[in-house]
Parts: structure tokens; sequence; C-alpha cells
């Protein structure tokens, strides 16, 4: 067996109604003044009453920052931390979906350890200790409860990435009651973002591993017969339970066997276009994957076995040819622009959206084929 390493989270709780022990849970870290990151849309839907009355009812002191943005920019994540140092914060809670989960993991970081973001961006920069950290998601996709990775969007609208082991949380707490009645389209796109978690992890190039591909085919495994489920029926808990550990599964494993060129050509169609995350993922999938195909064909054909029994004793052209049609078929049904004319960006913005993609080398050099520039743009034009 080749070597590997493998991290994740310490320590992870999957309890429906987990959420109103949170203040035990926090408690148990230490925390007497928890800085909880989330977004105003929770506050609004009441999904933080229970774990804010069982903060008040162990004795901790709770500010509540809801002005987290999506794909959070530095000016945003600073203005958090400058909050949390203020109120005097010895612990930290996300609370939400991706943006509200990464702001949280750097706020525990930077108010322990002032730090510069553009020092920190890249692998292995940032330097510890941090505050306590409870993350708690509320969407099925990003898988950053478990992921030692922040994404934020840079002045000059580029996605950079903070990744070090100080991001994992010491709790990762999954509680399916806060994601039932999520909407359609949130449901969809968030769960399709943790299916490409699993298939970019799986098909990795450098860092592919036994733990993270079990992980992966667990994930997608969950996922994938559940996605339509849980698009039209928000309110099936078990549905619900099962697209949340397919997550957390598909989290675990690319923290460990990084993204490809998928992410790598999302990030510039969000940054520039505002563009949720697993929309900007799923509008380029099914062309990374034809043009992936011919170097992990064995690869596709392994998933496509894993999530359509019929496959069992199909041959690997066959099997993975089935595996992105059936890939095609289930994001074509999710209720979102399938292209990215109807997404609204520009056809003249394709080559500067393709230059922006080749910076992101950091994803690029995973991915199971080398992507050059002409293919970047080739791969938008496709997606166009």
């Amino acid at each position: 067996m080749s070597q590997f390493s493998f991290e994740t989270a310490p320590k992870i709780i999957c309890e429906q109604g987990g959420a109103n022990r949170l203040g035990e849970i926090a408690k148990g870290l230490g925390a007497s003044r928890v800085f909880l990151v989330t977004d105003a849309g929770l506050i609004k839907a009441k999904l933080l009453d229970g774990a804010l009355a069982s903060l008040a009812a162990a004795g901790v002191a709770v500010t509540v920052f809801a002005d987290v943005l999506a794909d959070p920019p530095e000016i945003s994540v600073q203005a958090a931390v400058d909050v949390a140092r203020e109120a005097g914060a010895d612990g930290v809670v996300g609370f939400g979906g991706g943006s509200s989960l990464d702001t949280a993991k750097l706020v525990a970081l930077l108010v322990r350890t002032p730090q510069a973001l553009p020092d920190i961006y890249g692998i292995g920069l940032a330097r510890g200790p941090r505050l306590p950290l409870i993350q708690v998601p509320t969407t099925a996709g990003t898988g950053s409860e478990v992921t030692p990775i922040s994404i934020l969007t840079t002045p000059s609208h580029e996605k950079k990435g903070v990744v070090s082991p100080l991001l994992y949380p010491d709790i990762a707490l999954l509680d399916s009651r806060l994601t039932l009645g999520l909407p359609s389209a949130v449901t969809a796109m968030t769960g399709v973002d943790a299916m490409v978690h699993a298939i970019e992890a799986f098909t990795t190039r450098l860092k592919k591993n036994p733990l993270s591909d079990a992980l992966a085919v667990k994930a997608l495994q969950l996922l994938y017969p559940n996605l339509l489920a849980a698009v039209n029926d928000g309110n099936d808990a078990t549905v619900r339970e099962a697209m949340l550990l397919g997550s957390l599964f598909a989290g675990m494993a690319f923290a460990n066997a990084p993204v490809g060129a998928v992410h790598a050509l999302a990030y510039p169609l969000g940054g520039h276009y505002g563009l949720p995350h697993g929309l900007t993922n799923s509008l380029v999938l099914l062309p990374v994957l034809e043009f992936n195909l011919g170097v992990a064909q064995s690869l596709y054909a392994e998933l496509g076995r894993a999530i359509l029994p019929e496959l069992a004793s199909a041959n690997d052209v066959a099997a993975a040819a089935a595996f992105v049609a059936a890939i095609r078929a289930r994001v074509a049904a999710m209720p979102y622009a399938q292209t990215l004319r109807e997404a609204g960006v520009k056809e003249g913005d394709l080559p500067m959206l393709a230059e922006d993609a080749m910076k992101v080398q950091r994803l690029l050099v995973n991915n199971p084929r080398d992507v050059a520039y002409p293919d970047a743009l080739a791969l938008y034009q496709a997606a166009y």
C-alpha cells in the first residue's frame, strides 16, 4: 500500500435536535463567551432559537454576528474578527452554510493569533493557536464542517483559500432538523456541490488514498439516490439526514484528496458574477467529466458501479459512460440554470474567466488530466 496521511475533525456529533445541546457542548470546550457566526436568513427562519436558548441555559454569553456574505470577501471576515475581539470571545460557533462556516474558521484563528489574510493564502501558511471552534452546518453541500479550508473573495474578485489543519473544528455538529424545509434550489445546488466533492476526491491525481476513496464512494451512494427526493420534499427527515451525512463524508474525502478542475473553473464564476458556489460547480461539471473521461475512465466506471447496481458486470467503457450519463441526467433535473448563458455569464468574458481559472494551480494540479489555457477556454465554451 502506498503511504498516505489522513486528517479530519477530532469529534463529529450526528444527532437530530443536537443544536439544542449547543450550550452544553460549548461549555465542554471551556467556552463562556461564544461568538456565533451566521446569516440573517437563518435568524429570520428561527433556526437559531433552540441553539441560543441552550447557550443561555448553560450560562454561556453569546454575541451573534449575522452579517456573513456569500463567498465571503476579505472585508466581511475582518469585520467579524473585529467584533469578536471586542466581545472578548473565547469560543466560536459557525452556524449556517459554507460561507458562515468558512468565516467562523478564520475568526477563531485570527482573534487568537492575529495575522494578515493575504499572508496566509495557500497551504500551511497560517499560524496558531486558535479559539475553540464548533461547526454546525445547515446545508448538505460544502462539507466545510470537516475541512481545513476557508475560501474567500479577494478585492480583485479572485477566490483564494487558506488551507491549514488549524481550521479543522474541535467539533462538527450535524443536526438534520436544521436542513428541513431548505428551499429546493438551495437543496439542489448544495447537493450537487457535495457530489462534485465526492467525484473529484475519488479521481484526484496526487493524494488519492484508500480512506478518501471509501468516504467518496459512500458519499455518492448517499447523495445520488437521495438528491431528487430532497429537492422534491424538503421535509423528509430520513432523506435530509442521508444528504447531510453524504455531504460530511464527501467533505472528509476532499479535505484529504483535493478537488480539481471543476472547482478551479467554478471559482472565477463566483468571484466575478457572484453566483452560488454549488451552481458554478454544476455549470462546469459535465464538460469537465467529458474532458477527463479518457484518463479517468476506470475510476468513473468504479463510481458508476457503486451507484448503479445494474452496471456490476459492465466493462469500464460502458460503466464510465453510464456514470457520466447518470450524473448528466441528475443535474438536468435540478431547478436552476443549466448553462453559463442562462446564468447570466457574458460570452465575451470567457477568455478572462479561463485566464483566472489557470491561476488556480493549487487545484488544477489535482485534476486527472492536465488543463492548459485552451482547454479551460474550451470547457467554458462547452458550458455556455
